[in-house]
């Protein structure tokens, strides 16, 4: 039984294949087209999988895609009819897109993929919720799904026992906790549906000072998590911006522009929005538990990336463990669907141990062998070192030692937002400046991001207040104290980025300045080439941490294939890559040599 599931359209499109219940592959179309966040029809990502699975499209028995078209249509039009005459551009834009081809996605499917079979679609947060508790290694949980929008549900909550799920209740549009998210991460000069993820990084920086202005002004936010937003505030119902005048005058000017300073308003902004979001996510989280009285909760949707708020959700919150699905997005909804369609849709059965997950490591992209390296190498006459496993371990942990950076391309490229550890950037840790040297000269962004480690499983408790595994990079938790290192009287009275340079722990290269960190934990199992680097590198330091970052620049998809991973080793400072077990040192790779042919065929300025 072959079952396609598909996202697109709005950002992050995605295909998955589901074989006999089993996932087999997934990726987001963004890693074939090398546009950020694409969103166009997923026929690369498709093609791929089908590829992985040995099939063609004639072997499809099952087509699943994320929500129902109609339904999101409904809740467009009478949108703008209720905001009419207002929107009426928007309007006039929109229309034509949905009445030529989304509200026809049946068969505009059929006609892009030359499939017969049956088309399944469930609804958005049906998907979402699938996405989350399929994959999950709990027999039962209770669901908490939160994003920006589907049709017209923006938050939902249920539970899902065996093989079925069940939504309970929903949040409509359009109050919805990602839209007030990407209203404020536009309103401080970042792009929406793509660096939301900034507004939480940028959070540490600031002082919480607009948080009653929020819970005032813009939001009434009820105890079981449930609220209204005052719309007058915002423009997203009919115009092509987050918010209006109003939003902007309560807070004191005109959204930043992009790429100019930050300030400490923006600093002071992004507290207030995340320390807002966090509360209403605990409240949602405490509700779900009182009302279904699960132990476990699985989360999906696009605010399940805010990994702080997730870390509070474990910490305070009332269940004993929570599960993500790593691609909490739109793009885990072509996961999601294709699930639904096998376990529920289908009824086939589903048991779960309480300990291991579906996901697979969620390394369910493409690979190269050896042999495949070897020729690209070769073809391009690309000067390497081959080396056994042992000796590629041997090596690579002696020159993370020496606070070399590192491009790590291993094994099957992940699914979801996070490098975890097969398309990654490393380094070590313990440096004081990895931090700032890697943001400035190797990925080309903001000083102030931070970066996450990757630590053993078995040692992740003596650095972390982490209540249970990590494998995904979706919780942040405290640096452990007897890790920390103390300020002084002059440290303490920093502000803004000048807090950046101080080191804060035994591990200052992945320590916010909260003296948190975006935690990965790794087990043997899991990724064996991986987790092998890190004992290894943790037998020769006594540190079982390293820095992960995922392979690429500012503004690119994570690499996908091997000319993508030198192509971006040699346009930024990495010192070393590794492909399979062939190791490239930087100072051996010579343009003048290859000449023009070279520069040519990577396309080098």
């Amino acid at each position: 039984m072959n079952i396609i599931g598909i996202s697109c359209f709005y950002h992050d499109s995605a295909a998955c294949l589901v074989q006999d219940g089993k996932i087999i592959a997934a990726a987001q179309e963004e890693r074939f087209t090398r546009k950020k966040h694409d969103r166009n029809f997923p026929k690369n990502a498709i093609n791929y999988c089908l590829r992985e699975g040995g099939i063609t499209v004639n072997d499809i028995d099952y087509a699943g895609f994320y929500e129902k078209p109609f339904l999101k249509f409904e809740r467009i039009l009478f949108t703008y009819l209720a905001y009419s005459p207002w929107g009426v551009r928007s309007f006039i834009k929109a229309m034509p897109m949905w009445i030529k081809q989304r509200i026809w996605m049946s068969d505009f499917i059929r006609k892009e993929l030359n499939f017969k079979g049956k088309i399944i679609f469930p609804e958005h947060h049906e998907s979402h919720a699938a996405s989350s508790f399929f994959p999950s290694p709990f027999q039962d949980a209770a669901i908490l799904t939160m994003d920006a929008v589907g049709e017209w549900t923006t938050s939902s909550f249920g539970v899902g026992d065996g093989n079925t799920i069940e939504l309970w209740a929903e949040q409509k549009f359009p109050h919805s906790l990602g839209l007030l998210y990407s209203a404020f991460t536009y309103y401080m000069g970042f792009k929406v549906n793509s660096s939301e993820y900034k507004v939480m990084g940028l959070a540490p920086y600031g002082e919480a000072k607009y948080v009653d202005v929020i819970l005032n002004k813009l939001i009434d936010l009820k105890e079981d998590g449930s609220f209204k937003l005052n719309m007058k505030y915002f423009n997203y119902t009919v115009g092509q911006t987050m918010t209006n005048w109003r939003f902007h005058k309560l807070f004191g000017g005109l959204p930043r522009r992009r790429e100019t300073r930050l300030t400490k308003k923006q600093m002071d902004l992004a507290k207030s929005i995340q320390v807002v979001t966090e509360e209403i996510m605990l409240k949602m989280a405490r509700h779900v538990h009182k009302k279904t009285g699960k132990k476990n909760l699985c989360l999906a949707g696009g605010v399940a990336l805010n990994c702080v708020g997730n870390g509070r959700i474990l910490k305070e919150g009332p269940f004993e463990k929570i599960w993500i699905q790593p691609a909490a997005g739109d793009a885990g909804c072509a996961l999601g669907v294709a699930l639904f369609i096998w376990h529920q849709y289908l009824g086939n059965e589903r048991k779960a141990d309480g300990i291991k997950d579906f996901q697979k490591s969620s390394l369910l992209g493409p690979s190269f062998s050896n042999g495949e390296i070897e020729t690209f190498l070769k073809k391009n006459s690309i000067v390497y070192t081959k080396m056994d496993e042992e000796m590629l371990l041997d090596t690579v942990s002696s020159l993370i030692g020496q606070e070399k950076v590192i491009g790590w391309f291993e094994g099957r490229m992940e699914f979801g937002p996070r490098a975890l550890g097969a398309r990654s950037i490393i380094g070590d840790a313990r440096s004081k400046t990895m931090q700032k040297d890697l943001n400035l000269k190797t990925k080309f962004r903001e000083s102030f991001r931070p970066f996450a480690p990757t630590i053993l499983q078995e040692k992740a408790s003596e650095y972390f207040e982490l209540k249970q595994e990590s494998p995904y990079m979706l919780l942040v938790s405290p640096v452990k104290k007897e890790k920390r290192i103390n300020m002084n009287d002059e440290q303490q009275g920093l502000f803004g980025m000048d807090k950046l340079n101080v080191a804060r722990s035994e591990i200052p290269a992945v320590t916010h300045v909260d003296y948190s960190a975006r935690v990965q934990t790794i087990k043997e199992e899991e990724n064996p080439l991986y987790y092998s680097l890190i004992k290894r590198f943790y037998e020769k330091t006594g540190c079982p941490a390293i820095i992960n970052t995922s392979f690429n620049v500012r503004g690119e998809p994570i690499v996908c294939k091997l000319e993508e991973a030198y192509k971006c080793f040699m346009r930024t400072n990495m010192d070393y890559l590794v492909l399979g077990n062939f190791l490239l040192d930087k100072q051996n790779q010579k343009i003048s040599g290859n000449g023009d042919n070279w520069k040519k065929k990577f396309e080098l300025d």
